[in-house]
């Protein structure tokens, strides 16, 4: 018999309106910390075993960097556009934020 093909342990995650994206943010912070990945991306671990999962929870680019398998969605930028601006934005991929165009302010009344 021919070996068994394992199947490829990724995982993307989807962090959807103004609390998901805050809580997914601080998820991104803390597993960057255990897998020994910086605010850019770049690995500064000091340990095999820290790189050793990391492709299931990061993509790495062709200059080395790592960017999280995250897709962050909202009918609003702002949340959006504050993790784009702290210190953790350059991490996320920009092309994987997507904002709707009105809101959902007064929803109710549309």
């Amino acid at each position: 018999l021919p070996p068994k093909k394992k199947m490829p342990r990724e995982i993307v995650s989807f962090h959807a309106g103004q609390c998901g994206n805050q809580l997914g943010k601080e998820f991104w912070v803390i597993a960057s910390g255990e897998h020994g990945i910086d605010q850019t991306g770049t690995y500064v671990g000091d340990k095999d075993e820290q790189l050793e999962r990391a492709n299931v929870f990061y993509s790495e680019s062709q200059g080395g960097q790592y960017v999280p398998r995250s897709i962050q969605f909202d009918l609003e930028c702002g949340v959006l556009d504050s993790i784009k601006a702290s210190s953790w934005g350059k991490l996320f991929r920009p092309s994987n934020m997507i904002a709707g165009q009105s809101g959902a302010g007064n929803n109710w009344a549309k």
